[in-house]
């Protein structure tokens, strides 16, 4: 209710309608009321009183809508319908519709510790900057001073450590298509402040990013998509041109892209009102798409579980043929499932050789369902059933499997998954582009030099803008703050300049992958007020998940669409921890090829020749025929010497870069040349080459082959990245793809159930039986070991059957040692990296017995064994003392540090 009162006289009841204008001649504020007698009458406003009148406490004034802030130095809302504003440096008094703007507050956040920093670090590196570089540096910092101080910005919320939650703003559409956790990501980014989309190599970010602006657009709002270069934007022009949509984007930034831009506007493209569905329909489609996303994840993830089941599966058969071991027998009568095949062989192994108890009996019918004793009732037989268990282990894991798959695939066919998919990608289009068809368009001409005057018609017209972060705020008009800005390449974005998109926006959307090459930063050695604002230690994409903490969105991209299997699934072992779906498939193929130089000291100034001669002797010099032709093939290296080195020898339809420089980029297939040499062994050149961002890029840019060039010896045997990505290759790699002999491969699968069997069997075993307390005592403090930062590349098992760890017929032994190897001799543990699946060395538990003459032969032929294949042995007796510290000292020698390098112990 609205009170207007004139000389102190109450005219409320009189008045009909009245309003507050400006007599321009007389430069001052009126009051007209509009009476119910027809009559109206002019009155100064400063001899009236409106009630309610409210002084707002707010700086910045915007149009509705509008995204360009002025600053004010006063506002006061008459009876909620006018707004009299006196703008800062100005005498006069303005009027403006109340519901025709947006009043804001201004942040002090440019006063506070972290803007300082960041300021004092832009200043301290125009000092530390080349005379070339010194302009871009300066411009920064004018662009830093020229941020507006809103108090919804991201910037501030950054500075303060104090986000905003968001309320999603209707429905959502994807038209460029979308999968399960696509979706995810979409929806996150609408429901806060900011949100994080982590996107490794081949996962769809440009996909993400592209629905995500369609829904920003579709709203009516605005977004700037940045990055620390114009080029890692390119490519969501180019998609957005492929749809006809580039007509939406202005791409500004430095002043040569805004002339460019401005030289040849793209025209406004129309699109058929009628022919779109309506947002129910879509909504519908996307309600029966959602629960069909996640079969289509579980189908690929169940592929890629079938593929690694076979191939544990053929080692298991070429293991039981070159050492003559293959049973004739079936136990597929006995219908085992594969954790009760496990527990089977878990328990004839401890049976060993003693003969069967009536216990015995009784636990193999109850358990087992096994009524027939006879193939139980020596040493041999039992054997046979285990090497037979060995094999129905994985078939009948592999049945299993396969059902599962055949499952979900039919649920897939039944909802008609690929139509519905299309469905919705096509009606999303046609609806995003039926609205933008009915907005209204500005009627001004922009040219390079004026756009900024009616920035916020600009914007109507341009809604997305294109720039680099270090040039936006220079391509905006002074004063705006955007809806959204989406950050792409965050994990090489420098914290300075890329503030300066979370000044310029409400909503930050940022988009990287903390695991590939981070950014270089120019350091200053300013101390930060606080750690994650650390400008010489943290990108921005770093920086932002250590100031928001885990209450921000973060969103995986999983599926993974660009290399093959073989190739990406070393990435997602290695450095993804197993969550990326690999989308492609295996068809056969040969993906990986493994080259290993001779050893010798080859590196000279960071070039090799032998590596660039050894992969000439093997190198295919037309390709395969069915690539893409130009650039299909991408020789890198860690260093500018090889690449420079091999432009001279290499057909010129490779590419040729360091790993660095190929970041973003992809190839048929690539050939990674690690260069270093064995006298490098420990220097900074190699922690630089084994460097797990650098092994990551590398690996991931091929898409259908990758080839590693590496010499004998270099990386092999340790911790790091690249010995994980040798002993990877070895395993998984076609034996004709591997240039030196493969080594024997433990079955990680089988012994990872094998040992959850013997964990079972615990309670049931003697306490009076010293042999087994003895080893629960070892496997809890290998348990409690392992578990340390620097052990975590390693793991355990127990009870592994010598004759698995070593091939008999790989390497001369003694017909003794041949004897002792099939008679069922095992390790009491044997640790493994977890990439590769490689035995690292073995610990044995010595009892009493070990002093015996007899024990200490049996002994002395494991260690004997064991040397002969490299693989260290720990002997521990029971009579000891300090064994925690033994068993510290011995994996102390496979130990990664914190740098990601093996520890060594100062000599």
């Amino acid at each position: 209710m609205v009170s207007i009162f004139v000389d102190d006289v109450d005219r409320t009841r009189q008045v009909k309608d009245w309003k507050i204008w400006r007599d321009t001649k007389e430069k001052k504020l009126v009051l007209t009321c509009y009476f119910h007698s027809g009559k109206s009458f002019h009155y100064p406003l400063g001899k009236c009183r409106i009630q309610p009148t409210v002084k707002v406490d707010a700086r910045l004034l915007s149009r509705a809508g509008g995204s360009v802030f002025n600053a004010i130095d006063s506002a006061e809302i008459y009876g909620g319908r006018y707004a009299v504003v006196r703008y800062a440096g100005n005498p006069n008094d303005y009027v403006w519709n109340a519901s025709g703007i947006t009043l804001s507050s201004v942040s002090s956040v440019k006063e506070g510790p972290v803007f300082r920093y960041l300021a004092d670090v832009a200043q301290a590196r125009i000092a530390m900057s080349a005379p070339a570089d010194r302009p871009i540096t300066e411009n920064i910092l004018r662009q830093l001073e020229k941020l507006p101080a809103h108090e919804d910005s991201v910037l501030d919320a950054y500075c303060s450590g104090q986000w905003r939650s968001r309320q999603p703003d209707g429905e959502l559409i994807y038209p460029f298509g979308v999968n399960e956790s696509q979706l995810q990501a979409v929806e996150q980014a609408f429901t806060s402040q900011a949100s994080l989309v982590e996107g490794p190599p081949g996962t769809g970010k440009t996909q993400t990013i592209l629905n995500i602006v369609a829904n920003i657009v579709l709203r009516g709002k605005t977004v700037a998509i940045l990055s620390n270069n114009n080029a890692a934007v390119d490519n969501v022009y180019e998609k957005l041109a492929k749809v006809d949509l580039d007509w939406l984007v202005a791409r500004l930034g430095s002043q040569e892209n805004r002339h460019e831009f401005f030289k040849s506007l793209a025209p406004v493209h129309s699109c058929d009102p009628a022919a779109a569905p309506s947002m129910e329909q879509i909504q519908i489609c996307l309600r029966k798409l959602s629960g069909l996303l996640q079969a289509r994840g579980r189908v690929a993830r169940l592929t890629a579980e079938i593929d690694e089941i076979n191939i544990e599966l053929r080692y298991l058969q070429q293991w039981q043929e070159e050492n003559e071991v293959m049973a004739p027998l079936s136990v597929t009568k006995y219908k085992l499932s594969p954790g009760k095949s496990t527990d089977l062989m878990a328990y004839l192994a401890c049976l060993e050789d003693k003969r069967l108890r009536i216990k015995d009996r009784i636990e193999l019918l109850l358990n087992f369902r096994i009524l027939r004793m006879k193939p139980f009732d020596n040493l041999e037989k039992r054997k046979a059933v285990i090497y037979a268990l060995q094999r129905h282990f994985y078939e009948e894991l592999l049945r299993m499997k396969g059902a599962e798959l055949d499952d979900c695939q039919q649920a897939l066919d039944r909802g008609n998954f690929e139509a519905l998919l299309e469905e919705l990608s096509a009606g999303s289009m046609l609806y995003l582009k039926q609205q933008l068809a009915r907005t209204p368009q500005p009627p001004v001409e922009f040219d390079a030099k004026t756009y900024r005057k009616d920035f916020d018609a600009f914007l109507k017209r341009f809604p997305v803008l294109g720039s680099s972060t270090h040039s936006i705020v220079n391509s905006l008009a002074p004063g705006t703050i955007l809806d959204y800005v989406i950050i792409d390449e965050a994990s090489q974005q420098d914290i300075v300049p890329g503030i300066l998109a979370l000044g310029c926006a409400r909503n930050l959307i940022i988009v990287g992958d903390r695991k590939q090459l981070p950014h270089i930063p120019a350091k200053t050695g300013l101390a930060a007020p606080a750690e994650f604002y650390d400008c010489d230690r943290y990108s921005l994409l770093d920086s932002c998940i250590g100031v928001f903490g885990s209450a921000m969105p973060m969103t995986l991209l999983k599926e993974h669409y660009r290399c093959h299997p073989r190739i990406i699934q070393f990435c997602n072992q290695q450095f993804y921890d197993n969550q990326l779906v690999p989308m492609t498939l295996d068809s056969g193929e040969k993906p990986l090829r493994l080259i290993v130089t001779a050893k010798g000291n080859h590196e000279r100034r960071n070039a090799n020749r032998r590596e660039l001669d050894s992969f000439l002797e093997t190198l295919d010099w037309s390709g395969p025929s069915d690539w893409d032709g130009a650039n299909s093939r991408g020789f890198i290296a860690p260093f500018k010497a090889q690449v420079s080195l091999s432009r001279g020898l290499l057909p010129s339809d490779f590419v040729k870069e360091t790993v660095h420089k190929f970041q973003g980029r992809e190839c048929d297939e690539i050939v990674f040349s690690t260069v270093l040499d064995k006298k490098t062994s420990g220097s900074e050149k190699l922690a630089f080459v084994d460097d797990p961002h650098l092994v990551n890029v590398a690996v991931s840019r091929a898409r259908e082959r990758f080839t590693l060039v590496t010499g004998d010896g270099v990386f092999s045997g340790g911790t790091g990245h690249v010995a994980a990505l040798l002993r990877y290759m070895e395993y998984y790699a076609d034996v004709d793809q591997v240039y030196r002999a493969p080594v024997v491969s433990a079955f990680d699968l089988l012994y990872e159930e094998y040992d959850q069997s013997l964990e079972r069997l615990n309670d049931k075993l003697r306490d009076s039986d010293s042999k087994f307390k003895s080893e629960r005592i070892v496997a809890a403090i290998l348990r409690h070991a392992l578990k340390h930062e620097a052990h975590q590349t390693m793991k355990f098992h127990s009870q592994v059957p010598l004759i698995q760890l070593v091939a008999s017929s790989r390497l001369p032994l003694t017909p003794r040692e041949k004897e002792f190897i099939r008679n069922r001799a095992s390790c009491d543990f044997v640790l493994y990296f977890k990439v590769g699946k490689a035995p690292l060395g073995v610990i044995e538990v010595d009892g009493g017995s070990h002093d015996l003459p007899h024990q200490a032969e049996l002994d002395a032929l494991k260690d004997s064994i064991l040397k002969k294949y490299a693989i260290p042995i720990l002997r521990l007796k029971t009579v000891e003392s300090e064994i925690e510290e033994k068993v510290g000292r011995f994996l102390f020698q496979w130990a990664r540090g914190p740098s990601g390098d093996a520890c060594r112990k100062n000599q």
